[in-house]
């Protein structure tokens, strides 16, 4: 599935195509609402950490997963993800595995999820999770699915991104929201703000007056690929590409074309000899993100080429707060324990004191 990229005006004060759209984005206000109010939220049988957003587009749940289920090792925790595998087309409920299946049947999100722990790919969440605990996880972390609440989260955790925060305020398609905010906010336990700005502090501010825990984080280069000094070809099918952009020049890298290509977008034989053909005749290194390294290697062949040749810029999410995957981890497990919905084997010291430590708080 190709994610459309989101219009400009959904992040710019309201103007006339906000008013245009308000009639449909009432109709589908009500119904989003509807639907979180009556969604049936079923135990999933372990601790589960739903990363979810309040609007379309990313904001960062996909490496906030990934930083959460690194930490959970730590902790000596087996964490796993669910997800419904964006991009993919997967019939059947199943555990990824990155040697077989590629981008096309399981969505590039999953596999770079499944590189760090065993994940599961599904549209209905409940299967998802009974395939994790025979792979022997014992924390969910839910990558999306915050509106669709097929599972009951111990610690719903929303993820905005500090340059666009929550844009206009709207609902779909007038703005980005994917249902009011007096339907979400409710549901939400805490907010991470991912990166600096105006509008991610206005967020943060609005968490702490719902009483919400609230956190921020940066996204961090991880390998900058050899790219100081490089002149490049960026390309990316990404929901916001200028933050791929701002991260190749913290690297250094000197970026002379740009090419931005919708959410997801599968990278045809013509997309890839394009890319190829002008990244050679300007003399430039093609760089991408590892989401659309991710779609290229199991696609044409010019599109493996494209695959070999490109360098992929790897980040990280890190926390401002060195202690905040921590506290998310335990109020999770402590949440699971208070609902008492199943067995849990007996959580490693560390996070029973810092579970202790966030009931306190």
């Amino acid at each position: 599935m190709i994610r459309p990229r989101a219009p400009g005006f959904w992040f710019e004060p309201a103007g006339w195509q906000t008013a245009l759209l308000a009639p449909a984005a009432m109709a589908y206000g009500r119904v989003a609402a509807k639907r979180l109010a009556e969604a049936p939220r079923r135990p999933a049988g372990m601790p589960l950490i739903c990363i979810g957003n309040f609007t379309l587009g990313g904001g960062g749940k996909t490496p906030t997963a990934i930083a959460l289920a690194k930490a959970a090792r730590r902790l000596g925790l087996r964490p796993g993800f669910l997800t419904r595998g964006h991009g993919g087309a997967a019939p059947l409920p199943l555990l990824v595995d990155p040697e077989r299946h590629g981008a096309g049947l399981v969505g590039d999100e999953a596999l770079l999820l499944a590189d760090e722990a065993p994940t599961a790919v599904t549209l209905v969440r409940a299967a998802g999770a009974l395939l994790l605990r025979h792979a022997g996880c014992d924390l969910f972390l839910m990558d999306d699915g915050f509106q669709s609440a097929q599972l009951r989260p111990d610690v719903a955790l929303l993820v905005v991104d500090g340059t666009r925060g929550l844009g206009n305020g709207r609902c779909f398609p007038a703005g980005p929201l994917r249902a009011p905010l007096s339907a979400q906010w409710p549901l939400a336990d805490a907010l991470l703000v991912v990166g600096p700005g105006a509008a991610g502090d206005a967020v943060l501010h609005r968490a702490k007056a719902e009483g919400k825990s609230a956190h921020r984080a940066r996204l961090a280069i991880a390998d900058d690929a050899g790219l100081s000094g490089a002149r490049c070809l960026a390309f990316a099918g990404i929901a916001d590409p200028a933050k791929f952009h701002r991260s190749l020049e913290e690297a250094g890298a000197v970026v002379e074309v740009r090419r931005d290509f919708p959410d997801h977008h599968p990278f045809g034989e013509a997309d890839a000899a394009a890319l190829l053909a002008e990244a050679e005749a300007k003399g430039l290194v093609p760089v991408t993100t590892a989401k659309d390294h991710a779609r290229l290697r199991d696609a044409g062949p010019r599109a493996r080429a494209l695959a070999e040749a490109a360098r992929v810029l790897h980040v990280e999410l890190r926390f401002e707060e060195a202690g905040t995957p921590d506290a998310v981890i335990a109020a999770a497990l402590s949440g699971f324990a208070r609902r008492g919905e199943g067995s849990y084997p007996r959580p490693p010291a560390d996070v029973s004191a810092a579970s202790e430590a966030a009931a306190s708080a």
